[in-house]
């Protein structure tokens, strides 16, 4: 059961890569008259692997490997998430498009394919045994962003996800209303970056509301940066904490090149 159950998980990780890398080339194609490109990311660890969508909590301390690569229109930005234990939490294979991206009105759609893992004990031959159960889900989202000066901005976020496997959720919708207050100066070389939000989730029948604060601190030509995270809920009958929070550090980078 368990060598059956690593290789349909390895066949999907392979075709959910192939796929992110095809989206990719063809994202480079269409977008060969834009001669700048960039490959930036973030490597960071937490205390609390934790989600908005319950489904996708690891609960236990983890760190994350975020991508972006592509041109001023397409990008492929896949998320690698595992535990500290080095056993794997989810894998998504983000394509994004920016329809729209002014100075002031930015509007982008996306989609990707997905990977949850979760431990689960079964018995095998009379054995209890743990073995990493994977999920696969397909979802698409909605982003707009509106500045409302330099260091203010509003906007909303809509995700449809629908599960695979009859086992999971089939059907996820995550609508949020947030907002972004950047660039909170506590000296010359030190800044603050507060992003709260309102959302309501619902996952198939059930549903809820709930409110969501981050807190970022960084140093000016800093790669490194420290922030945290708060959850809590307003109502909601899905079966999920009252309240969570985290704290992270992270590590970014941010690489542009023209083709020439």
């Amino acid at each position: 059961m368990e060598n059956t159950l690593y290789h349909k998980t390895i066949k999907s990780l392979i075709l959910f890569l192939i796929l992110g890398i095809c989206t990719y080339t063809n994202a480079q194609t269409i977008d060969s008259s834009k001669n700048e490109y960039h490959f930036s990311g973030s490597i960071s660890t937490t205390n609390n692997g934790i989600s908005f969508i319950p489904t996708f909590s690891l609960g236990k301390p983890a760190a994350i490997f975020n991508l972006s690569l592509g041109g001023k229109k397409i990008s492929f930005e896949p998320e690698f998430r595992v535990s500290l234990e080095g056993k794997p939490w989810s894998m998504i294979l983000w394509w994004r498009y920016k329809l729209l991206n002014d100075d002031k009105f930015k509007f982008t759609i996306g989609g990707h394919p997905a990977l949850s893992f979760k431990s689960v004990v079964a018995d095998v031959a009379g054995i209890q045994t743990t073995t990493i159960q994977a999920q696969r889900y397909l979802a698409g989202e909605l982003s707009t962003n509106y500045s409302l000066s330099k260091d203010v901005s509003v906007g909303t976020y809509y995700l449809y996800s629908r599960g695979i496997e009859s086992n999971s959720t089939q059907n996820t919708h995550f609508l949020t209303l947030n907002s972004s207050f950047s660039n909170i100066k506590l000296s010359e070389k030190v800044a603050l970056r507060f992003s709260p939000q309102v959302y309501y989730l619902k996952m198939d029948t059930k549903d809820g509301f709930f409110v969501s604060s981050s807190l970022t601190l960084s140093k000016k030509n800093s790669p490194i940066s420290i922030s945290g995270l708060i959850n809590k809920v307003i109502r909601t009958d899905i079966n999920t904490k009252q309240f969570v929070w985290n704290a992270s550090v992270a590590y970014s980078f941010n690489n542009k090149f023209s083709k020439k």
